[in-house]
């Protein structure tokens, strides 16, 4: 500020700053929390962070709102503190073992860490090349079978009867690949049977999709905050993170200004008002119909 515009602002300034920021737009957050917690689905990630001078996660979860997080704790009280005790929708997300104690007929695991996987396998030469080659042989034609799913080219019962022999040729070789005798290989092998199911869900659901890119893309500012930050020193400051978040990566997946929402926001909270919604207009009017 001093330097843009030749006003000088002190920490404890700034500090109060991203506490009125908190405050004024709290309940459109709250709003936006709500509805990722609606029945349906919604896309989970996490990144790693620092408060104070302990570990933190910054999660966020993505549906029409987002929601992020700043938690002590990478375990499932973080990932479930977003998506809400009881809650019942599809979660997509990663094999991290915070999700596992959700029910896997209601998940979605993404596919790049399977390839991540198998390609690890690959690299590791003789029997596990040879088993990491013939299950990446077995995926290519899912992911161009589904592109053509997602242009409209092709029917979605017609990608489900072309994918059986597929998936039962994938999970023969992931039964012999658990006791191949390289055991890297085998644990991977094991870990991706025990969630199979969850693999395939997005053959089954419309809207679902084989990746979560879109809980990703919300983390991209969590991202580059802590990359260019020491993390934040108070519960305060980690609120204010998760808040900032939240406005920020929900008003952009509705392709609107955070800057000219915030300023909204503050105005209102001058005139004794609400703060805009973060979501867009059709969707509070049946959030709040509900």
């Amino acid at each position: 500020m001093d330097d843009v515009c030749g006003v000088p602002r002190r920490g404890g300034t700034i500090s109060r700053s991203e506490q009125a920021t908190t405050a004024v737009v709290a309940e459109p957050v709250e709003a936006a929390r709500t509805d990722v917690h609606e029945p349906r689905g919604a896309y989970l990630d996490e990144t790693s962070g620092r408060q104070g001078d302990k570990r933190a996660w910054v999660w966020g979860a993505v549906t029409r709102g987002v929601t992020g997080g700043v938690r002590r704790s990478r375990g499932g009280a973080g990932a479930r503190a977003l998506w809400g005790e009881g809650w019942r929708g599809l979660l997509v997300t990663d094999r991290y073992r915070a999700d596992h104690g959700y029910p896997v007929r209601w998940r979605q695991l993404r596919w790049a860490h399977w390839w991540r996987d198998v390609a690890a396998m690959r690299g590791r030469g003789g029997v596990a090349e040879e088993m990491g080659t013939a299950l990446l042989e077995q995926a290519h034609p899912m992911l161009v079978w589904w592109h053509r799913v997602r242009e409209g080219t092709l029917p979605r019962s017609t990608l489900r009867s072309s994918l059986r022999p597929l998936r039962r040729e994938m999970d023969r070789l992931l039964e012999a690949g658990r006791r191949c005798g390289v055991p890297p290989t085998e644990g991977t092998c094991r870990d991706i049977l025990q969630r199979r199911q969850a693999l395939w869900t997005f053959v089954q659901g419309a809207g679902v999709e084989p990746t979560h890119n879109a809980a990703e893309r919300s983390m991209r500012s969590g991202v580059l905050w802590r990359q260019g930050s020491f993390g934040t020193q108070s519960e305060a400051g980690s609120r204010f993170v998760e808040t900032l978040m939240t406005v920020g990566a929900t008003l952009k997946q509705h392709k609107r200004t955070v800057l000219a929402s915030l300023t909204a926001a503050h105005d209102a909270a001058l005139r004794g008002e609400v703060a805009p919604s973060l979501l867009p207009a059709h969707d509070m009017e049946s959030h709040w119909a509900a």
